[in-house]
């Protein structure tokens, strides 16, 4: 809902602003007065490419603000427009790209006329409308369609996935397989390479330890003077003192602990000692080992630990490469079953909406032939899209022909912009109150009609602000005398300038607008009452 407009340094308006309120707002002016100028303005704050001509000659930019309400919600929205062509766009305190404006302003307002903010030319919106016509059966079988198509797109990029791989992993299933075999042949076992290392070195260095050993062994518990026969002595000799003191007990304690300890000592360097060998063969195996493992290692950047996961790695990868083609069989099997369910819902919603826009080509028909198109066509063109979607696989599109003999052509193909305000206006009255755009705005919308024409589009448009706020730009006096709040744009020039202000109307000055339209500028007793007989036969 638009609740305020400024406009400032825009065209021929240098400051003017006004309010905005619910229902039916009809702004009316003399031909040339600028309410073009007005709706351009409108049409920039809500997201239309600006022009830097429109700045105001002489100013450095041109300044558009809106207040809008939707759902609670205000908005301030900015439109700045210099004269050195950057303009700016503000929601609120915040900058914004023209898009993001765009986007937000696409659910507060349309216009319809010759400007760019024509939701219903755009083909891609059809289908959604005929979709919310009766959407209480439409909108739980598009959420099966859309259920289907992602499991349809789930299993199919599965299989796609399955097969590449299954691809690559056939060109390497060779390699892959002459890896697993080898890292096999190995036998490796955790912690091997370590161990390996120690056994090396113990039998490259045989000789010296058993030296070291057997020295070490004689000075300990050889025959003659060894470390036990002194300890032996020493306990002994403690022994015998160990009763006369605590200290001396405790001494005794302590040396006898130390010659068991030392003969325990002893008994395992003696049993070391015995068990060295040198074997020259047992030697050239342990390194011929450990290079095996080590060129394994070094082939593959890996730890002993991490060939023997790769090995079970490998083992899977081709356990699965031999039963790949019966997953690919299955997955394909999946994937048309699938593939079956998504047709099978996609017609089902077809077959709603073809009974859907069935009934609204009959109501949109009458409404253009009450708004005065008399050999008016509508139709909902139907054709299957190439490939299937979440919304099935329905290819929508809006036909009409407005004159006989005429064939039927897409919306976007109608020339005139009050045959599309028009045309706009019976779609509003049908579909208006399901598309959940508050405000609607009319330009042009009496071109090429008259009398009752005129009266009937304004009651049509009186029905629809009654539910949503419509602003209408409109030169005739029976759509204005519809209006429940109406507004002036007037023109005025001083030696050098010329100046455009829109302004709202007292209900008295109502009376001489529209009596203004009636009879021209002469406005005499007679076009006062008319004035007054329109209105009240308006309400």
């Amino acid at each position: 809902m638009i609740r305020h407009i400024e406009i400032r340094n825009f065209a021929t308006i240098e400051d003017t602003r006004f309010d905005l309120h619910d229902g039916l707002n009809i702004i009316t002016g003399e031909t040339g007065a600028g309410k073009s100028i007005v709706i351009e303005a409108v049409s920039l704050a809500l997201g239309s490419r600006a022009d830097s001509s429109f700045v105001r000659s002489g100013e450095d930019k041109a300044v558009i603000q809106m207040v809008a309400e939707k759902d609670g919600q205000e908005y301030i929205i900015t439109r700045e427009i210099s004269a050195t062509g950057r303009n700016l766009c503000r929601i609120g305190d915040e900058i914004v790209t023209l898009s993001a404006l765009s986007e937000l302003c696409r659910s507060l307002a349309d216009i319809h006329g010759q400007y760019d903010h024509q939701s219903l030319l755009d083909p891609e919106y059809h289908i959604d409308l005929v979709d919310m016509y009766h959407k209480d059966k439409t909108l739980p079988a598009k959420d099966d369609v859309a259920g289907a198509y992602a499991e349809y797109t789930h299993v199919r990029s599965r299989l796609k996935e399955l097969t590449a791989q299954a691809a690559k992993d056939k060109r390497q299933r060779d390699f892959m397989e002459f890896e697993a075999r080898e890292i096999a042949e190995a036998n490796l076992t955790s912690g091997e390479d370590e161990e390996l290392e120690q056994r090396i070195s113990v039998l490259q260095n045989s000789e010296l330890i058993y030296e070291g050993l057997s020295g070490a062994y004689e000075a300990s518990a050889g025959d003659g003077a060894s470390l036990l026969e002194g300890l032996k002595s020493i306990t002994s000799s403690l022994s015998h003192i160990g009763q006369y003191s605590k200290d001396l007990q405790e001494l005794a304690e302590r040396m006898n602990s130390i010659y068991y300890d030392l003969e325990d000592a002893s008994s395992t360097i003696r049993e070391m000692r015995d068990r060295i060998t040198f074997s020259p063969a047992e030697l050239d195996e342990a390194i011929a080992r450990a290079d095996m493992i080590n060129r394994l290692k070094n082939k593959h950047g890996m730890t002993i630990d991490e060939l023997i996961a790769y090995e079970q790695d490998l083992d899977e990868r081709l356990a699965r490469i031999d039963n790949v083609d019966s997953d690919i069989d299955s997955l394909k099997g999946e994937l048309h079953a699938c593939g079956e369910r998504l047709k099978y819902y996609s017609a089902e919603l077809s077959k709603i909406r073809r009974e859907a826009a069935s009934e609204l080509e009959t109501q949109i028909t009458e409404q253009l032939l009450q708004l005065g198109f008399k050999d008016a066509v509508f139709q909902v063109e139907f054709k299957e899209a190439p490939i299937y979607t979440a919304n099935g696989n329905d290819a929508v599109q809006f036909l009409i022909s407005t004159n006989r003999g005429e064939p039927l052509k897409p919306l976007s193909k109608i020339a005139s912009g009050g045959e599309m305000s028009r045309i706009m206006l019976a779609f509003k009255k049908i579909i208006g109150d399901y598309d959940e755009i508050p405000t609607m705005i009319f330009d042009e919308i009496d071109s090429g009609i008259s009398g009752i024409a005129a009266s009937i589009v304004g009651r049509k448009l009186k029905e629809i602000a009654d539910n949503h706020q419509i602003i209408c730009i409109t030169h005739l006096p029976q759509i204005a005398a519809c209006g429940k709040w109406n507004y002036c744009i007037s023109k005025h020039s001083d030696d050098s300038r010329t100046y455009t202000e829109v302004r709202a109307l007292s209900e008295e000055e109502k009376i001489r607008e529209i009596a203004r339209l009636l009879g021209g500028e002469n406005i005499t007793e007679t076009t006062l009452r008319s004035a007054e007989e329109l209105i009240g036969s308006s309400n």
